[in-house]
């Protein structure tokens, strides 16, 4: 089952894509205890989301849902992206 552990997007993974792709930092401990804010109070905008959802899609080689790009929240998006990674979708 590492292959599915390989293809799940962390919390701390995602701190990482919001500072590499975007330049917002946010600790992951920041971002696990307020995963339900909207990405808006951490200063990552649609197009910071948008440059994420691309890295990911070139790292996984599949394309995402489109309503990745429309996540309001960080929990929302690690559910939907994470989902679609599992199902390969």
């Amino acid at each position: 089952m590492t292959d599915q552990l390989a293809y799940q997007v962390t919390v701390e993974e995602l701190a990482t894509l919001m500072k590499r792709t975007a330049g917002v930092h946010v600790e992951p401990e920041t971002l696990r205890a307020q995963a339900d804010d909207g990405f808006d109070a951490f200063g990552l905008d649609s197009l910071g989301l948008l440059g994420i959802v691309a890295e990911l899609e070139k790292r996984y080689g599949l394309g995402l849902p489109e309503q990745a790009e429309r996540c309001k929240s960080p929990a929302a998006f690690l559910a939907l992206i994470n989902g679609a990674l599992k199902t390969g979708v």
